[in-house]
């Protein structure tokens, strides 16, 4: 999730510049299968939730089949539910929402809405796989394009991934591309390192703010997600009064999509790839 990446404690995880130092994880062999499984699972969800996400649905049936589905088909645990008190299983973000909008039967999707669903898994072996995909209902020429730029700063992002590459890198490609575009990139919440905790380091910034002790060099067996959020407005954010739903404060259109990726000897595997999805990318 948006920690956002993701998905931060209530108030947000703290920015990497407030940290003095980051103890990231290298994940043995063992590690790394058992987060292969957990992406898997993560995409599954998605997929699964995929053809029933209409105009006329509401984000608290989005978030039962979820629900269900982790729990019933999958043998798992929706990570959100209960995190710091978060109500629900999922976070469905719609239109202005940046992130952590929290499901409702009274929020029903209307032609034009944009939303943001954010899915982690917690599986039993006690790993995670955290994914967000953006869905737009009927048209809007605005959100379409809103929603391909974001995905574009992600995918732009994770084709630089490898052994040596510094934080920044990812955080520059994505501000740029989203700034060249017109949009501007959330700064109040981050990606993170991920594993058999739902939120590990390293800190990973979507915009250029990294002072030096905490811009590391990504190394093999290291595991994180990527999720920019980007507004069509301003940067800035505000948490509602619920503690965890995050609004721009302009009430601009966000979008954001997430990805939990594996640092391997060679380059990037992406661990929550959904079957559908072109990663062709990649292989440039």
């Amino acid at each position: 999730m948006k920690s956002p990446a993701p998905f931060p404690t209530r108030r947000g995880l703290p920015h990497p510049r407030l940290r003095d130092s980051m103890n990231v994880p290298i994940k043995t062999p063992d590690e790394i299968e058992k987060m292969r499984e957990a992406g898997r699972q993560a995409a599954s969800v998605i997929e699964m939730i995929t053809p029933h996400v209409t105009a006329g649905i509401t984000t608290g049936e989005i978030d039962r089949l979820c629900h269900a589905y982790i729990v019933d088909e999958l043998g798992s645990t929706p990570a959100p539910l209960d995190y710091h008190g978060f109500p629900k299983s999922v976070c469905t973000s719609i239109n202005h929402v940046v992130c952590h909008g929290i499901p409702d039967d009274a929020k029903k999707l209307k032609n034009g809405d944009i939303m943001n669903l954010d899915i982690t898994v917690k599986t039993a072996d006690g790993y995670h796989g955290d994914s967000s995909v953006m869905f737009v209902i009927g048209e809007t020429i605005q959100g379409e394009r809103l929603c391909r730029v974001t995905q574009e700063c992600l995918y732009k992002s994770i084709a630089l991934v490898r052994p040596g590459v510094h934080l920044s890198e990812l955080a520059r490609v994505i501000q740029q591309h989203a700034e060249a575009s017109g949009y501007s990139v959330v700064r109040d919440f981050c990606g993170h390192g991920i594993g058999a905790s739902f939120h590990e380091d390293p800190q990973v910034l979507h915009y250029d703010g990294y002072a030096p002790e905490a811009d590391i060099a990504l190394a093999p067996g290291m595991c994180l997600t990527i999720e920019p959020m980007i507004n069509v407005g301003g940067y800035r954010t505000k948490v509602l009064r619920d503690g965890w739903t995050a609004v721009t404060r302009d009430r601009s259109l966000s979008a954001q999509w997430e990805h939990t990726l594996l640092v391997t000897e060679t380059g990037v595997e992406v661990l929550t790839a959904r079957r559908d999805e072109d990663l062709s990318f990649l292989e440039r």
